[in-house]
């Protein structure tokens, strides 16, 4: 059963980027989250963009792009997989203010 965040990801934001190294423990986490939990978010967003990046010696990060193309970018290098959903999750539940 999908989080109630997970509904709220194609409402607050317009996309999320994940980067992290397909090796590194730093990524470890991350690597983890992507495994159990992106078909999860994907089920709930189908056409919503979420891209993942794996680039050799990257460190973990995941970025959110709002309306008006806002950014907001949360550092995941060493989290573990419990934590980086906890930082997913604050970029989707927290969505900057709107610029008017």
């Amino acid at each position: 059963m999908a989080a109630a965040w997970h509904k709220l990801l194609s409402q607050n934001l317009r996309e999320l980027r994940i980067h992290l190294c397909q090796k590194s423990a730093g990524s470890q986490g991350t690597r983890s989250f992507i495994q159990n939990k992106y078909l999860t978010l994907k089920d709930s967003n189908p056409s919503f963009p979420i891209l993942v990046r794996e680039v050799s010696g990257v460190e973990a990060r995941a970025f959110a792009r709002y309306a008006f193309g806002v950014e907001r970018r949360v550092d995941l290098e060493g989290l573990p997989e419990a934590e980086v959903e906890q930082k997913i999750r604050f970029l989707v539940e927290s969505p900057p203010p709107s610029k008017q």
